[in-house]
C-alpha cells in the first residue's frame, strides 16, 4: 500500500520536474540575451516634441533649455 503512495507521489514529482522546472541558462545563452536587451535599447529612440513648432524630434537631437525641448537653436532664439 505504501510502495503504491510513493510510486504516485514519484511520478508527480516527476512530471513537475519535467514540466515546470526551468532549465539552467549556459553562459553563452546569457551573452545572447544581454546582446539581444542592448539591440532593443539601441533601435527606439524617445520622440519629444519641440516646445516652438510642436514637430516631434529624437530626444538624442533636441535641445533642452528650461526644462523644455526645442527642435533647433532658431526655434530657441524664437521662445525668448
Amino acid at each position: 500500500m505504501i510502495l503504491k503512495y510513493l510510486l504516485i507521489i514519484g511520478v508527480f514529482v516527476a512530471i513537475y520536474f519535467y514540466l515546470f522546472k526551468k532549465k539552467p541558462i549556459t553562459h553563452t545563452q546569457s551573452k545572447e540575451r544581454d546582446n539581444d536587451a542592448k539591440k532593443d535599447k539601441t533601435k527606439s529612440s524617445d520622440m519629444v516634441e519641440c516646445a516652438t513648432c510642436g514637430i516631434y524630434c529624437e530626444l538624442d537631437d533636441a535641445i533642452l533649455s528650461v526644462n523644455k525641448y526645442y527642435c533647433s537653436s532658431e526655434c530657441l532664439k524664437n521662445a525668448k
